[in-house]
């Protein structure tokens, strides 16, 4: 007799996250969304730095002005400090990200890859063939092909932040581990496509530097006094190799390790991170931006951005591109995979997230200086480019989820109730007896209090019903 044929199970897609891996995303999510606070405050600070007359050649020579190491070849601008030094911290911080998905995170179950990996890769893809198309059509320059590839996870929550979206933690996640494969490939395109000079001697004693980290690593050695000066000298190595500095920084990311041992409360890797986010999310990335978004902004300058093919491609990328991709590829993995869409979400959930991810700023400012570095002009133009199609993509994205808020309100609600009061949302413990005998033993007692309020509500009605005989007939001394 055959055995009787079983129905394939579906992967959830969006579904809920396990205990976890939520708690992760959340303290990760909290401390990007500060951080993206700050970086929405730091470029409007920039843009009115650069835009206000009395204040326009101060920001001009602080952002020009030169210090650091001659020697060394380290004698840089302020706005390359912040650029090539700071980013530094933030690419190590993704680098962290990265080896923590790889090998503990979404990203460690290749099934469950599928879905981010994909649409990821569809949302660097497609922006990059619009602004390319958008740029030769109109008989411009292509260098600027890489620049809408990339999402800007902080600048994307500052913007849930601000709208007080509710946005359920899977669809979060989502956007966090997006922005994670976003960043990798931002770190190859900056390495293969804008290193046009390589000094071989820098870069060995940059290899070697990584691989005393790495042994170091690995032996157990502890200390900041010992990593820090190590990172710096790998770094400053890493500069004068004409790759760009802040590979050196993803790099010894990804050499942190993000499994725990026994003993081990919390991986060295996530300890790290856990140090260091905060300095990158609300020091390095602000910092940067206070430098990098200060471009002149008129009506001129911001008609130029839609009929120059080179910005109006940026424009595109993001918004169209972007949209397009992210929702393309989530559509095509869930139509040629085994993955279903959550019952608690709807297609349109996922097209709003899409249009959210067209918010680029971080990498795209960084992109758009390397690629058209010596022409400042263009230069500007196409930072105002990237201003410009970050906040058309986060306008749109806003009322399109401000129209599903209430339902994310509900999940939210669901995801965070705990009413058994032991620290775990109830959702995750509905397998385990334990909490169900709770819950029957404080349904009990809410019972019993009923019942006594209820017998004590009934005493004093028929105490009430016992004296309106004797006082039926006593208005004014008249009979009733």
């Amino acid at each position: 007799m055959a055995a009787p044929r079983t129905t394939p199970t579906r992967k959830s897609t969006f579904g809920r996250l396990s205990l976890p891996e939520r708690t992760f995303v959340a303290d990760a999510l909290r401390t990007e969304t500060v951080g993206g606070v700050l970086l929405l405050i730091a470029a409007l600070a920039a843009l009115a730095w650069a835009n206000i007359p009395a204040l326009h050649d101060s920001y001009a020579a602080v952002s020009h002005f030169r210090f650091g190491p001659e020697a060394l070849g380290l004698q840089l601008s302020v706005a390359h400090w912040a650029a090539d030094g700071l980013l530094a911290i933030f690419f190590f911080v993704a680098g962290i990200e990265l080896k923590r998905e790889l090998v503990a995170g979404d990203l460690r179950d290749p099934k469950a890859a599928v879905l981010p990996v994909v649409a990821a890769l569809c949302g660097m893809a497609v922006p990059a063939l619009v602004c390319t198309l958008t740029a030769l059509t109109g008989g411009g320059s292509a260098q600027g092909w890489a620049v809408p590839t990339a999402t800007d996870i902080a600048f994307a929550l500052a913007v849930l932040a601000v709208i007080g979206t509710s946005l359920p933690s899977a669809l979060r996640a989502f956007l966090l581990t997006l922005a994670v494969v976003d960043d990798l490939c931002a770190i190859l395109i900056i390495a293969v496509f804008f290193t046009d000079r390589i000094d071989f001697a820098a870069l060995g004693g940059a290899v070697l530097g990584l691989v005393v980290f790495w042994v170091l690593l690995r032996t157990g050695v502890r200390g900041w006094y010992v990593y820090i000066p190590l990172a710096l000298v790998i770094w400053a190595l890493m500069y004068n190799s004409g790759v760009h500095a802040t590979i050196a920084g993803v790099a010894m990311g990804l050499m942190l390790r993000c499994t725990t041992r026994e003993g081990e409360e919390q991986a060295p890797g996530e300890r790290v991170e856990h140090l260091v986010r905060p300095l990158s999310a609300g020091l390095a990335v602000p910092l940067f931006a206070l430098f990098s978004a200060g471009v002149t902004v008129s009506g001129g300058a911001l008609g130029d951005v839609f009929t120059r093919p080179e910005t109006l491609g940026v424009v595109l990328g993001l918004v169209v591109g972007k949209t397009v991709g992210v929702f393309g590829g989530t559509w095509l993995t869930a139509r040629f995979t085994r993955a279903s869409l959550s019952d608690d979400l709807g297609w349109a959930d996922v097209f709003a997230l899409a249009v959210l991810a067209g918010v680029g700023f971080t990498v795209s400012l960084l992109i758009g200086e390397l690629a058209f570095e010596g022409d400042a002009t263009l230069t500007d133009e196409v930072k105002a480019a990237v201003l410009t199609g970050s906040l058309i993509a986060a306008a749109c994205a806003t009322v399109l989820l401000k129209l599903r808020d209430a339902k994310y309100r509900r999940l939210c609600a669901e995801e965070e109730r705990d009413e058994d009061l032991d620290g775990i949302p109830d959702i995750y413990e509905q397998d385990d007896p334990a909490y169900h005998l709770r819950m029957a033993q404080i349904h009990e007692r809410k019972a019993a209090e009923h019942r006594r309020i209820a017998a004590d509500k009934a005493a004093e009605g028929c105490r009430g019903l016992a004296e309106v005989p004797g006082r039926a007939g006593e208005e004014d001394d008249r009979p009733a």
